[in-house]
């Protein structure tokens, strides 16, 4: 059974600088052990290394979770996602998930959770910019009862998104319980698990401050926030979060229109003209990170069939 392990094994002597202690020498397989990685392996783990650094830069401070940011971090969720795509291409890779149909599945099943929960982000957020759109064409106008009714409709669309969050918080491919036994399994198994692993988990990382961030954004001032989504550490942090462009038009500001200045409409018209931008550009990120999502579950997908 591990004749193939040994034949490898042989070429080691003849390499430039064998590694003087392996970490695992004690098992008896341990001898395929210390393999060189996959190229792709080191830079999809520098990519998960980027993502960790954007989201430790974001929590310094609130003034920084800005629309840039957001398609910041889903620029780089989408490059990593590409890059997932490509190693679960490779044969080792598809022979190893081939090898764990449960895990397999889980895998699967998360990534189909993640495609609907954008898919409907992604309704949200085009149904918000038409929303947006109607709402200028009201403030020219000074029309209070259609502005009303646009406020109704952006905090009824803002709590549909704050639920996505829920869908998507608990994945069944969770980091502590991917990695595989290396004494029944091998070194090359371990290692994609652990990078699955880190994909989830930065996956949740970027899915779930996209979602609050617009969420708390765009609901009422006056409303309670729905932070049951949130972790206890998270609550206190979050509850008065959100991303800076998204949060410079209030529904108060907007209410009494027939009484406000011209001048004043002007300065909340231009404001809405830039929240609706800064929507435009959180919709083109999330459609990135939405088929680059669909890639990554077709690659998977192909492991089964070939």
């Amino acid at each position: 059974m591990v004749v193939g392990v040994f034949r490898r094994s042989l070429s080691f002597p003849n390499k430039p600088s064998p590694p003087s202690k392996p970490r695992v020498s004690h098992h008896t397989r341990s001898i395929s052990l210390p393999c060189r990685s996959h190229p792709l392996i080191s830079h999809i783990n520098h990519e998960i290394s980027q993502l960790k650094s954007w989201s430790s830069f974001a929590g310094e401070t609130q003034r920084r979770r800005t629309t840039a940011w957001i398609t910041d971090g889903l620029s780089l969720l989408n490059d990593v996602q590409e890059t997932l795509a490509d190693i679960l291409h490779l044969p080792q890779s598809q022979e190893s998930l081939r090898n764990r149909p449960v895990f397999f599945e889980n895998l699967l099943e998360d990534l189909l959770r993640f495609v609907d929960a954008y898919g409907i982000f992604r309704s949200s957020i085009l149904i918000l910019r038409e929303y947006q759109s109607a709402a200028q064409v009201a403030l020219r106008k000074k029309d209070d009862e259609k502005i009303s009714s646009y406020i109704k409709s952006r905090r009824s669309l803002a709590r549909d998104i704050a639920k996505l969050t829920s869908s998507i918080r608990e994945p069944k491919t969770k980091y502590q319980h991917c990695h595989v036994d290396i004494v029944n399994g091998s070194y090359g198994d371990a290692e994609l698990s652990s990078v699955i692993g880190d994909v989830i988990e930065a996956t949740v990382l970027v899915t779930v401050a996209l979602f609050n961030g617009v969420y708390l954004s765009l609901r009422s001032a006056k409303t309670t926030p729905f932070i049951g989504f949130l972790n206890r550490s998270e609550r206190k942090e979050k509850c008065d979060e959100g991303i800076l462009e998204l949060k410079q038009v209030e529904d108060k500001s907007l209410i009494g229109l027939s009484k406000k200045k011209n001048e004043e409409v002007k300065i909340l018209t231009k404001k809405m003209m830039e929240l609706e931008n800064s929507i435009r550009e959180i919709e083109c990120g999330s459609e990135k990170v939405f088929r680059g999502l669909i890639t990554t579950r077709v690659s998977l997908l192909n492991a089964l069939t070939h």
